[in-house]
Formats: C-alpha cells, sequence, structure tokens
C-alpha cells in the first residue's frame, strides 16, 4: 500500500549503478518512485570511472600489443589520435547513460535532474540546473551518492593539478605526465598513459603501491610496471607544484624537481556527502565522514537508507547493485538481507593486470588459527616466446593448513580479471586445494597453473 500523504514511496538521491537498481526494482514493483541526478544518469562507473577507464587501458595496450606483434613477424606502422579517441568515448558514454535513463522510465520511476538535498527525514528540496527549486517528500528515502576524488588542499600549487576525473577529458595528450597516488586509480592512470606514449612518473608516499594488496602482488607489480616504462619513485610526496613557461615544476620531498605537462593526484575518493543536509534528517556520519548504516544499509534515520561508496564499506560497483537488491528485497519484499562481502573478487586493470578474490597471505597468517600453506608460480607468458620480453605472470594460492580450503588467489598477468572472476567461484564455494588439483588443466593456458600448484612457498605457520 502506498501512503497519499507523501508525494513518493521512494526518492532515490544519486542515479549511479546502485541508486539506479534500486529504483528501477522498486519501480517495478508498482511503488511511486523518483530518482535525482545533479550530473549525468550512470554515476562514477559509466560516466567517469570503470567504464571510461576500460576504454583507455584498451587503448592503450595496443602498443603494447604491436609490440608483441613484431616477434611474430608482423610489421606495423601506427600512431594514436587521442582526439579521435574522446570524441569515440565520450559518444559510448553517451549512449550507456542513455540506456540507464530509458530503463528508468521503462520501470515508471521519475528522473529529476537537479542537486538533492534532505530538509528532514521525508523531505527533499532539488536545485535544477535552471536555479528553479522544487520540494518533495517521500515515505523512505535512499542515498547513493557516491564519491569524490580528494585532493591534498595542504599542497602549494595543487589548484595546477587535476584528479582522475579530469584525465578523461584532457583537450591534448600530454608529453609529459607526473601521477600522485599509489592505489589502484594511480597504478591504472599510469598505465594508461605510458601505453599511449606519455613519459611517466608515479609517486608514491609509502614504501610499495597498492597498499591493501598481498604483499607479493605488490611487489611483482611493481617491478613489472616498470618495465612498461613508468618510473616509480616510492617514500615520497610533493612538496609544491610551481607553474613555469614551459609546464608545471613539481617539487618533491625527496629534493627532487620533476618538470611535466600534467600533474595528476589519484591519492583517494571520499563519501559524497557535502551540504546533503543529512543533519537535518537525523542520518549520522562515522569516524571516516562516511554514512553509518547497519547490515541492512539502513542509517540512523528510521527511513532512510545508502548504499554504494558514500558507505565506504567496499566500494566496487557490482557490490553497490547488489547491495541496491539487498536494500529492496529488505524493505519492499519483506525478505531481509544483507549482502555478504566475503570473498569479493576485484581487479586492477594495471598493466599488466591484477586479479585478487579473498585473503593475502597476511590476512590468512591472522585468521587461518592452524597456519597457511602458500603455493607461487612466476614464469613468463607463453605468448611472449618470440619478443625476448622479460615479463612475467604471478600466481599465488593461499590455502588454510587445516582445512586445506583456498582462501586466496592473486594473479597479476594477461587476462587476470578474466581469470578472477571463475576463480572466484571456488573460492566463494569454500573449495579445498585438492579439488583444486583434481581439476584437469586446460592446456595451453596461463590458467592452467592454478590447478598444477604442488610445491608449496612456505611451511605451515601461525600469526600467533
Amino acid at each position: 500500500m502506498t501512503d497519499p500523504t507523501y508525494d513518493y514511496d521512494l526518492f532515490v538521491i544519486g542515479a549511479g549503478s546502485g541508486g539506479v537498481r534500486a529504483a528501477r526494482l522498486t519501480g517495478l514493483g508498482g511503488k511511486r518512485v523518483a530518482i535525482a541526478e545533479e550530473f549525468r544518469v550512470g554515476g562514477t562507473c559509466v560516466v567517469r570511472g570503470c567504464v571510461p577507464k576500460k576504454f583507455m587501458v584498451m587503448a592503450s595496450d595496443f602498443a603494447h600489443q604491436f609490440k608483441t606483434a613484431e616477434g611474430y613477424g608482423w610489421t606495423v606502422d601506427a600512431s594514436f589520435d587521442w582526439p579521435k579517441f574522446i570524441e569515440a568515448k565520450d559518444v559510448e558514454i553517451a549512449r550507456l547513460s542513455g540506456i540507464y535513463a530509458a530503463n528508468l522510465g521503462k520501470a515508471g520511476v521519475e528522473l529529476i535532474h537537479g542537486r538533492a538535498v534532505l530538509k528532514d527525514a521525508h523531505t527533499v528540496e532539488i536545485t535544477k540546473g535552471s536555479g528553479d527549486k522544487q520540494t518533495v517528500t517521500a515515505e523512505r528515502i535512499l542515498i547513493a551518492t557516491g564519491g569524490r576524488p580528494w585532493m591534498p588542499e595542504m599542497v602549494p600549487g595543487i589548484e595546477h593539478a587535476i584528479s582522475s576525473e579530469e584525465a578523461f577529458h584532457l583537450p591534448e595528450l600530454p608529453k609529459r605526465i607526473l601521477i600522485a597516488g599509489g592505489g589502484y586509480i594511480a597504478v591504472e592512470f599510469a598505465g594508461i598513459f605510458a601505453g599511449l606514449g606519455v613519459e611517466t612518473t608515479l609517486i608514491y608516499r609509502g614504501p610499495n603501491i597498492l597498499r591493501g594488496f598481498d604483499d607479493d602482488v605488490r611487489a611483482h607489480l611493481a617491478g613489472e610496471i616498470e618495465k612498461r616504462g613508468i618510473k616509480v619513485i616510492l617514500g615520497c610526496q610533493h612538496e609544491a607544484i610551481e607553474k613555469t613557461d614551459t609546464g608545471l615544476m613539481n617539487v618533491l620531498g625527496n629534493g627532487m624537481r620533476l618538470e611535466t605537462d600534467v600533474v595528476m593526484f589519484a591519492t583517494g575518493r571520499i563519501p559524497y556527502v557535502k551540504d546533503l543536509g543529512l543533519d537535518a534528517a537525523g542520518v549520522e556520519l562515522d569516524d571516516k565522514g562516511a554514512i553509518k548504516v547497519d547490515h541492512f544499509s539502513k542509517t540512523t534515520a528510521d527511513n532512510i537508507w545508502a548504499i554504494g561508496d558514500v558507505t565506504d564499506r567496499m566500494n566496487l560497483t557490482p557490490v553497490a547493485i547488489r547491495e541496491a537488491v539487498a536494500f529492496h528485497e529488505t524493505v519492499y519484499r519483506e525478505k531481509p538481507m544483507a549482502f555478504d562481502y566475503e570473498a569479493v573478487a576485484t581487479a586492477v586493470f594495471s598493466q599488466p593486470p591484477v586479479g585478487v578474490v579473498g585473503l593475502s597471505e597476511a590476512e590468512a597468517r591472522h585468521t587461518c588459527a592452524k597456519g597457511v600453506d602458500v603455493y607461487v608460480t612466476r614464469f613468463r607468458p607463453m605468448k611472449y616466446a618470440f619478443t625476448g620480453a622479460d615479463e612475467r605472470v604471478l600466481m599465488k594460492l593461499v590455502v588454510d593448513a587445516e582445512t586445506d580450503r583456498v582462501v586466496g588467489v592473486h594473479i597479476v598477468g594477461p587476462e587476470a580479471p578474466e581469470m578472477i572472476q571463475l576463480a572466484a567461484i571456488a573460492v566463494k564455494g569454500r573449495l579445498t586445494k585438492a579439488q583444486w588439483d583434481a581439476t584437469c588443466a586446460v592446456h595451453p593456458t596461463l590458467a592452467e597453473e592454478l590447478v598444477t600448484l604442488k610445491e608449496k612457498q612456505s611451511n605451515n605457520t601461525s600469526a600467533g
């Protein structure tokens, strides 16, 4: 039953992947639903994240493929047209955004273009591009506003730097770029620009890139991306950025001065909650500035929920979509459902790419009471046999020594993201190393190494 005292049964703030899924499901269920979006339908992933970034990764990887092709007898004379690529990318993103909007309409969801702000727990004010304001009420509200890049404002000259969002729309391809950051966004863009022929430097304040990933993965990838021509400077950060007649001078904490055409900061993303009116609605934040939610994505306000990056739980598009489904099942189908965050696979579209599911070796040693067995292999892919390339694949299995269950899989190399999706089924299904070993290999493939690893790297030692 709908409550006639409200304009809508559900009002969603943010039309990214999570918000759109929740709105569509609820609209298809016969409820009165509206969704507000201040930028473009599709959110971070479709408009300024995973999708356009993957197109850029694919575009930049052709240079590496051409080089490999020469070893197989091909003569390749190629050049890259940045404006042509940007135009093609923008056309595709507009098409995808349009599909999202059309699907909302088919589900009976009203799409409102404008910035929505909470006035109280049931009232939302939307400011449209024209400046006009619209006030609506809703029985329930779902916040799915995502995240935004964080820029270190304390760095002098930071106004000359760009974030990852501006990188998608550079008017021309720079000759030199410095990327600050060591997370997946920084590493991915470093590979993109290096692949497109840009002199690329990556600096990170920590001891190695990809903090939070398995240590073998971190060390292996750092070495591999340097083979692709990326200069990696660790244990260092900016002291200042100075504009010069010929570019931007990066003044670094290690005493280096490095001039580039573009400086990009990929130093993290934060929940987008600024001026959202959360206090007026009784919605609290946690100590990291994310919206505080329970296992069912419910906030501290009885009628308001939040999903996706704005909750800073596991910031992945497929996770936001699953959280949206769980919200709908819980609230509108009376089937309480909480998303299970264990063994969620993820990929880093670096060059070479990374695929990971489950626990790192360090995490497993603190989790598995009777210790862990570790299996590791490093080898040259068959594809590079004719090229003389020094590139290596890393594959690693982490096994609970007591149960023989494979609790972690880590891959660095060609097609790692494709392989890890299937490996995730086995890890999620709690299969044992014996079951992996009993699976016949597909030869010749990279993936066959996952079921032929026999030699343990280390003995069974526990964290304690």
